[in-house]
């Protein structure tokens, strides 16, 4: 028997470890680390599963099972790729399953099959092509076409082929697809059918994919400006002696084109680059700046694409896309885990952004701080860029951790935008209030509307209000699975739970008192959709939320319109804060900034910052001066004062200061621990268990157990822990004590029921 007889599988579940079985002496020199097989698990049910490791040490009391099937030719994931999995399974405490999971495009992964032969998820698309049936000389495809004098279609068809194939320029004849030549002839399939009869052409199926290749020529990156160029050095410089460096420039300074220098220099290396972005919405006008420099090489990553479509992306970034690889990718979060093969930069552009944080499910990763370690694998760099960082990366990068660059001016020297508050306590009062409108912000819309000017308004709230409420008694329509108050959806005629999904009927009546004056109480971009045709009626307006862009290509059609003038008032959720690039837009009305401020949560001011700032770099950004309009019933709010004046460095001392008062990041570690039961009672018991068990290795360092705002959700009732450990300590060792009080309490009686969660860095 060969060497090595022994696999150890990771398998796409929530299970701890790997799995041993026996490889088949049948697959000896065909089975690698990263090849995926197919295995039998639990009771005749069949998954794919990935080759982690392959020894030869039997499974310690049992007899190991053996692989059935070799599922390519090929290791699917590198061996680099399975160090970057086992690091997020480590340190964001969570099962190499579950990272598999998240990792694998599902058109890879067989999950519970019962059947063999086993149909794969994914299939390659072919289409049907022609070509000559022969390598005829040039004498005899005279002969031919002398031939079809009789036939005229036969003959177009063939002189078509001829033309499309490459033939007639003196290339050898490529093969043509079938309908294509068909619409180039004329012809009807029939005489195409007849020249396949003769043995002229011949038909056949090859792959063709599923994705769109983008075809125009290259340009050459801009020209610099003078602060981008010394931008751009001093980024060079910062690698000489650092991995990572933060690009902080404020809105409109141009990090992109430095951006697109940088990849010029990687591509032209031979290596790859990933350029992440938080939200999908972002990625239509970086993909048509990219495409215009980087052609065809450019590659697209988010959770839209289909699962067919994932596998191909997949095959073009490891280098099987017959000849059409993707050396540069933009994506989500998800885009870490492609395949990569050498990558030598990791751009990830508005890096302060929440999106970047896996919440739910498990791996619960952030993507910045994971893009770090995927460049350090591979020993490329990684450039964070931000108009307002996040307070971690900012004082990683002011105590040495990491370099920093600032751009402080516009490109162009364009002025920052005019902001203007406007003070709806006020505007109430002396009932100047148009709908949710003050009368700053109509002036500011109806002015630049007269101009034919764009404007945004933002609103951080779907639906169309948060709540209907009975003024008689007080009752809420509230869900039935979670512990909140159900969103009224006019659209959609329905009452909806954000939390769990659930809806319902829109209440004609009180379920308390019976009455039947129910209001709807404050506003969400449905509503404000509604209000502004009212307020505007000739203008033309959108919405982009959740509920508008539930299609693959709605952003795509939302941007365009506002691109090509066709839209005049777009509203929208943090949707539209980021990224957008609109020559014409010059008014933006950030409708309720109270409600971002008042969160009971550490970070709530510095993300409504980040938020304020981003939406407002939005106006302006060519010749026109933009103009910002911050609706607040508290003007004095000193973050809403640093937002008025573009003030980060002082957001980021009193944020500093406050942090390291009560020992909030970047000051300690934190990691935050979920437990979930259906009984309230059992879930108060074992939480009681887990803190104090925790607390006799932590002490102080453990907050709670305590309910968290929204207490139950699903009909799970939730309470939570809070750890804050010292960053000097070592991580690992601490992660491996809470690992251990976890899995002594999930053994006991009652357990089984207990869901728990382990959030690391859950902000």
């Amino acid at each position: 028997m060969m060497d090595n007889h022994f696999a150890d599988i990771i398998l796409p579940l929530a299970v701890k470890g790997t799995f041993t079985y026996a490889i088949p002496e049948t697959a000896a020199g065909s089975i690698f680390e990263g090849s995926r097989v197919l295995i039998g698990f639990g009771n005749k049910k069949l998954y794919s599963g990935i080759v982690n490791r392959i020894h030869d040490i039997p499974p310690a009391g049992r007899q190991a099972r053996t692989i059935e099937r070799i599922l390519d030719p090929y290791p699917v994931v590198s061996s680099l790729q399975l160090k970057f999995w086992s690091w997020i399974a480590d340190y964001y405490m969570c099962s190499l399953g579950e990272v598999m999971k998240a990792a694998l495009p599902s058109g890879l992964c067989l999950e519970g099959v019962t059947t063999i032969p086993v149909a794969e998820k994914y299939r390659p698309k072919t289409e049907t092509f022609v070509r000559l049936a022969s390598d005829f000389t040039a004498s005899h495809l005279n002969e031919i076409l002398d031939k079809l004098s009789k036939a005229p279609k036969q003959y177009d068809l063939l002189v078509d082929y001829l033309r499309l194939s490459g033939y007639a320029g003196g290339l050898p004849p490529k093969p043509v697809l079938k309908t294509l030549l068909l619409i180039e002839s004329h012809s009807s399939a029939a005489a195409c059918e007849a020249l396949i009869k003769k043995n002229i052409l011949t038909a056949v199926s090859l792959e063709t994919g599923r994705l769109t290749d983008c075809n125009t020529t290259p340009e050459p990156p801009k020209t610099l400006s003078n602060d981008q160029n010394v931008a751009l050095e001093s980024l060079r410089k910062c690698f000489e002696d650092k991995d990572i460096a933060l690009l902080f420039g404020v809105t409109s300074s141009g990090k992109t084109e430095i951006y697109i220098h940088l990849i010029e220099e990687q591509l032209k290396k031979g290596k790859q680059v990933l350029y992440l972005l938080p939200e999908i919405s972002l990625t239509t006008q970086i993909i048509q700046r990219l495409n215009r420099h980087f052609g065809s090489t450019t590659g697209v990553y988010h959770s839209r694409f289909n699962n067919q479509e994932k596998v191909e992306i997949w095959n073009r970034v490891a280098g099987r896309g017959n000849g059409k690889n993707y050396n540069l990718v933009i994506g989500a979060r998800s885009a870490l885990f492609l395949p990569f093969t050498g990558l030598g930069l990791i751009i990830v552009d508005e890096e302060q952004d929440g999106s970047y944080k896996q919440h739910d499910p498990s791996p619960r990763y952030n993507a910045r701080d994971s893009a770090a370690v995927l460049a350090a694998l591979h020993g490329a760099k990684t450039i964070l860029g931000s108009a307002s960082p996040s307070i971690e990366s900012y004082y990683n990068a002011i105590t040495g951790k990491y370099g920093l660059v600032e751009l402080k001016q516009r490109y162009g020297s364009i002025r920052m935008p005019d902001i203007i508050l406007a003070n709806t306590r006020e505007a109430y009062r002396k009932k100047l209030m148009v709908s949710h409108f003050t009368p700053q912000l109509l002036e500011a819309m109806d002015d630049a509307l007269g101009r034919e000017e764009q404007i945004i308004l933002f609103q951080n709230r779907r639906g169309f209000s948060p709540y209907i409420e009975c003024p008689e008694c007080g009752w809420v329509p509230s869900c039935v699975q979670c512990a909140v108050s159900l969103t009224y959806h006019k659209s959609e005629r329905k009452m909806v739970c954000h939390y769990c999904g659930f809806s319902t009927a829109i209440p004609h009546h009180c379920e308390n008192c019976n009455s039947t004056g129910l209001s709807s109480r404050g506003f969400g971009t449905e509503k404000i959709e509604d209000e502004i045709r009212i307020v505007f009626p000739s203008a033309r307006v959108a919405r982009m939320d959740q509920d508008t862009t539930k299609g693959k290509n709605s952003f795509d059609r939302l941007i365009r319109s506002l691109e090509e003038k066709q839209t005049d008032i777009l509203i929208g959720t943090q949707m539209i804060s980021k990224g957008l690039d609109i020559e014409n837009l010059t008014v933006v009305g950030i409708l309720n900034a109270d409600n971002m401020l008042n969160f009971p949560d550490f970070r709530a001011h510095e993300r409504s910052f980040h938020m304020m700032e981003q939406v407002s770099g939005r106006a302006g950004r060519r010749q026109k001066i933009g103009k910002v309009v911050i609706q607040t019933s508290d003007p004095d709010n000193k973050i809403i004062r640093l937002v008025v004046n573009h003030d980060y460095k002082n957001l980021f001392r009193i944020q500093a200061e406050e942090r390291k008062a009560f020992n909030y990041p970047p000051f300690c570690r934190m990691i935050k621990i979920s437990l979930k039961h259906k009984d309230r009672s059992l879930l108060n018991e074992f939480a009681e268990i887990l803190g104090r068990d925790l607390r006799n290795i932590f002490g102080k360092r453990v907050l709670g157990p305590e309910y968290p705002l929204v207490s139950r959700i699903q009909l799970w009732y939730i309470k939570n822990i809070i750890l804050k450990l010292e960053k000097e300590k070592s991580s690992a060792a601490s992660r491996q004590l809470i690992r251990e009080t976890v899995e002594r309490l999930e053994g006991h009686k009652g357990a089984s029921s207990l869901k728990i969660a382990i959030d690391v860095d859950p902000y």
